[in-house]
C-alpha cells in the first residue's frame, strides 16, 4: 500500500527515538521512500548514521551543510512528500507546531508541507496529560493533523501511564489508513455514547465492590469514533487513562451514577457502545462509618443494579446499540442471549479463557455476533479491535 509513497519521517528529542529505526525500516519495507529530518536534540538519542543506513538517504538536521554551504530546502521537501510523519513528537515540538515557531529544519519543513501530517506523541504521563499538551493536540487535530495516540505502560521515568509512543507496527498501519484516505470524518454529525471502565459500589467510606476493568477497550472505541468525526460522550468509571481527543468525558462512580448519565446522554444520541463493566449488584445499605472487624463473619446484603443496556435497548427507536459480553463458559450462548434480551445490533464477545484477552491488557481476542451469524477475530491490539467495531457501526449507518 505504501509502494512509491514519499514520506518525511521527523524525529525529535525523545527517548522513544530508538523506535524510529524500526519504524523507518518498516516503511521502507512497505515500499515507501523515506527522508529523515531530525532535530538537533534527536541526535543525542539515535545517530544520523543509523537512520541514513535504514532510509538509504542522507539525514537532514541543519538548514545547510556547513562544509559546502549547500542548502537543505524545506520548501522542496514539503512539496515532495505525500505524508509528513513526526514520530516521536515531543511536547515541545507539538507546542511549536501549534504556534508556528520555526526554529529548526523540522519545523520549517512542517510549515512548508502541503502533504498530510501525522504525529505520534511520546512523553511522560504528566506532560501528556497536562492541559497545555492536550489543548495543543486538540488544536492540531482541528487543523487536520492525524494524531496517533500514545499507549499506556511503563515509561522512561519509571512511572506507569499513558505517554509511550505507539509501536512502529501500529504507526505503519495508521499511515496506510491515512494515505488510503480512510481517515475521513465518515461519522461527522453523528452522536455516540460510550460507557467504559468499572463502577464502584460502596460498602462503607473505606471499602467497596468493583472489578478489574481498566477502561482501555472503551477508551479505544471512543477515540476511534471521535477520529472519524463523531461527537462522543464517554461515560467512564474511575481510571487513570487520558481522555481521547475530541471526546467529552463524564466521570461517574457507581452503577446508579452510570445509569443516570447514560439515560440522559441517550436522549440526544444516534447510537451507543456499552463497554463498561457495570456492577450487577450493590449493597442494600452503605454504612456512614468504617465497619470494624470482629471475630464473626460479615454478611453484606446485595440488591440488583439497574440494567443500563436493557434500558437503552428498550428505547432504541432505530438507533445503533452495541454491547459487550465477557464470559468464562457457554460464551456464545450467553452472548446470543444478551443480543436478544437487550436489543443490541451486535455483541462483542471476549472470553477470559483466551490468553491476552479481557481486563487490563493492551490486546483482545473477540468474536462479533449479530443476528446473521458470528465473525471471529484473532488476538490483536485493542486499537485494532476498536477499528473493527467502528467499521461495523459504519456499515450499519449506510
Amino acid at each position: 500500500m505504501l509502494n512509491g509513497k514519499h514520506i518525511i519521517l521527523g524525529i525529535t528529542g525523545s527517548i522513544a527515538a530508538y523506535k524510529a529505526a524500526m519504524l523507518c525500516r518498516l516503511l521502507v519495507k512497505e515500499g515507501a521512500e523515506v527522508r529523515v529530518v531530525m532535530t538537533p536534540l534527536a541526535k543525542q538519542f539515535i545517530t544520523p548514521l543509523t537512520m541514513a543506513t535504514l532510509s538509504k538517504h542522507p539525514i537532514l538536521v541543519e538548514f545547510f551543510n556547513p562544509e559546502n554551504g549547500e542548502w537543505n530546502s524545506h520548501v522542496s521537501l514539503g512539496e515532495w512528500a505525500d505524508l509528513m510523519l513526526i514520530a516521536p513528537a515531543t511536547a515541545n515540538t507539538l507546542a511549536k507546531m501549534t504556534t508556528g515557531i520555526a526554529d529548526n529544519l523540522l519545523m520549517t519543513t512542517y510549515l512548508s508541507a502541503r502533504a498530510k501530517v501525522a504525529v505520534a506523541p511520546a512523553m511522560d504521563l504528566d506532560m501528556y496529560a497536562h492541559v497545555t499538551t492536550q489543548q495543543n493536540l486538540r488544536t492540531l487535530a482541528e487543523r487536520g493533523v492525524a494524531i496517533i495516540e500514545p499507549e499506556a505502560g511503563e515509561l522512561a521515568s519509571g512511572l506507569v501511564g499513558k505517554g509511550r509512543m505507539a509501536e512502529p507496527e501500529e504507526i505503519v498501519e495508521q499511515v496506510k489508513r491515512i494515505l488510503a484516505g480512510n481517515n475521513a470524518k465518515t461519522l461527522s454529525g453523528k452522536r455516540y455514547i460510550v460507557t467504559a471502565g468499572a463502577t464502584i459500589e460502596a460498602i462503607d467510606p473505606v471499602r467497596f465492590i468493583t472489578n478489574h476493568s481498566s477502561g482501555k477497550m472503551g477508551y479505544a472505541i471512543a477515540g476511534e469514533l471521535a477520529q472519524r468525526g463523531a461527537e462522543v460522550t464517554l461515560i467512564t468509571g474511575r481510571t487513570s487513562l487520558a481522555t481521547p481527543y475530541g471526546v467529552k468525558r463524564v466521570e461517574v462512580v457507581s452503577a446508579e451514577d452510570m445509569y443516570n448519565a447514560a439515560v440522559e446522554a441517550w436522549r440526544e444520541a444516534d447510537g451507543g457502545v456499552m463497554c463498561a463493566a457495570v456492577a450487577d449488584y450493590t449493597p442494600v445499605t452503605v454504612a456512614d462509618h468504617k465497619l470494624k472487624k470482629s471475630d464473626d463473619d460479615m454478611v453484606i446484603e446485595l440488591k440488583r443494579t439497574k440494567d443500563i443496556a436493557k434500558e437503552l435497548g428498550a428505547k432504541k427507536e432505530g438507533r445503533i446499540l452495541v454491547g459487550f459480553a465477557l464470559e468464562t463458559d457457554n460464551e456464545e450462548a450467553n452472548a446470543e442471549g444478551k443480543l436478544e434480551r437487550k436489543n443490541f445490533d451486535f455483541v462483542v464477545l471476549n472470553s477470559l479463557r483466551d490468553k491476552g484477552a479481557g481486563f487490563r491488557g493492551d490486546t483482545n481476542k473477540v468474536t462479533i455476533i449479530d443476528r446473521e451469524g458470528r465473525t471471529e477475530h484473532p488476538l490483536m491490539s485493542k486499537r485494532e479491535v476498536a477499528r473493527i467495531i467502528v467499521d461495523k457501526i459504519e456499515s450499519l449507518n449506510q
